[in-house]
């Protein structure tokens, strides 16, 4: 799909301290085989005094700030994630919503997964485009992946689930950002890749473990190549059909927002569905912050936009992918966001090298 007058207003974050992945190594957490790897240097590690909505208020609040818009033009709150938000049978986006907008503000929680940040995009962009006066969207991400029902550095390889909130606010009239295209693409029997063994009744205690799953997968289908060609074959359909619709190539993007993972993924992701060299990714971020769930691609536009590499003219990509679905937005730069993170730090000498 193609927008006219949908623009990114407004961007926020809220991570945690790094946590060193060599430090993890050294105690036991992570293979030094995988962290080899993957490459990563750090990973984002919240504290139990800090609940995933309260990531997503901080981050929807700063992003909120940055674009100047009225807290009353706000027409749609959506909330993303992956994991616990700190109750069962309960509205968290009412609770973001309220903490960071204004209670009258409807808000929804949109679960896909990996995928939810850039789909809630893409839905975002279709509910202002029928607001006939000035309107606005905030969407937010958040999690905390905690023991003993997860094991950030084991349960699942090629990837370290780190913490953190995040925010994007959308306009319909004006930003530093214009959104271009945004494609959804679906193929939903890849949901048997993520489903394991079946479904439970009741919820389990059993801590996750994506790798069992995905044996269960290959026990029952026996057919990797199979799924792996329809995952590709889903992804870069949506890649391919949102540079076309934002007339780009790909080799004009200045920026290829992407999933954060380890090395191969990351590069798997580059050079074989978007063609575009390293340097032209945010793997750099995602290395020292780790997987944010369905962060990824808010966070790393954030961190574009709060250090300034952004400039106008500049197209970006900005890709996600879980099983079953995979979005792709393409963005035109207007103007360099005038904001720099107040928490912004020196780094520490590992994760400079």
């Amino acid at each position: 799909m193609r927008w006219e007058s949908v623009y990114v207003a407004g961007t926020g974050a809220w991570l945690p301290e790094p946590f060193s992945a060599r430090a993890a190594v050294e105690a036991g957490e992570y293979d030094p085989e995988q962290f080899e790897a993957d490459g990563l240097l750090s990973v984002r590690v919240a504290g139990e005094d800090v609940p995933p909505p309260d990531m997503a208020v901080q981050a929807a609040t700063t992003a909120l700030k940055r674009s100047g818009l009225d807290a009353g033009t706000v027409r749609l709150l959506l909330h993303n994630y992956v994991w616990f938000q700190g109750q069962t049978m309960w509205p968290v986006a009412s609770y973001v919503a309220d903490h960071a907008v204004h209670p009258g503000v409807p808000a929804f929680e949109v679960k896909q997964e990996c995928n939810a940040a850039i789909g809630s995009l893409e839905l975002a962009a279709r509910h202002l485009t029928t607001e006939p006066d000035e309107a606005a969207a905030v969407l937010t991400t958040a999690d905390r992946f905690a023991e003993p029902l997860i094991n950030r550095w084991t349960a699942e390889a090629g990837l370290v689930y780190a913490d953190g909130g995040t925010a994007l606010v959308l306009s319909n009239r004006g930003g530093f950002a214009r959104v271009l295209s945004t494609v959804t693409r679906a193929d939903n029997r890849m949901e048997a890749l993520a489903r394991g063994s079946g479904l439970t009744p009741l919820p389990t205690q059993e801590p996750y473990d994506h790798a069992a799953r995905f044996a269960h997968y290959m026990r029952a289908q026996g057919n990797i190549r199979e799924a792996t060609d329809r995952l590709v074959a889903m992804v870069k359909g949506a890649v391919d059909d949102a540079l076309a619709e934002a007339g780009t190539l790909a080799a004009d993007l200045a920026w290829a927002v992407i999933p954060t993972g380890g090395r191969s993924k990351m590069q798997w992701q580059a050079e074989q569905l978007l063609g575009v060299p390293e340097e032209r990714t945010t793997w750099e971020f995602g290395r020292r912050t780790g997987h944010l769930g369905a962060g990824d691609q808010f966070a790393a536009l954030n961190d574009l936009a709060e250090t300034g590499a952004l400039r106008p003219g500049d197209r970006v990509l900005m890709l996600s992918a879980g099983p079953g679905t995979a979005s792709c937005a393409v963005l035109e730069i207007l103007h360099t966001p005038g904001w720099v993170s107040p928490a912004a730090g020196p780094q520490s000498p590992e994760e400079q090298r």
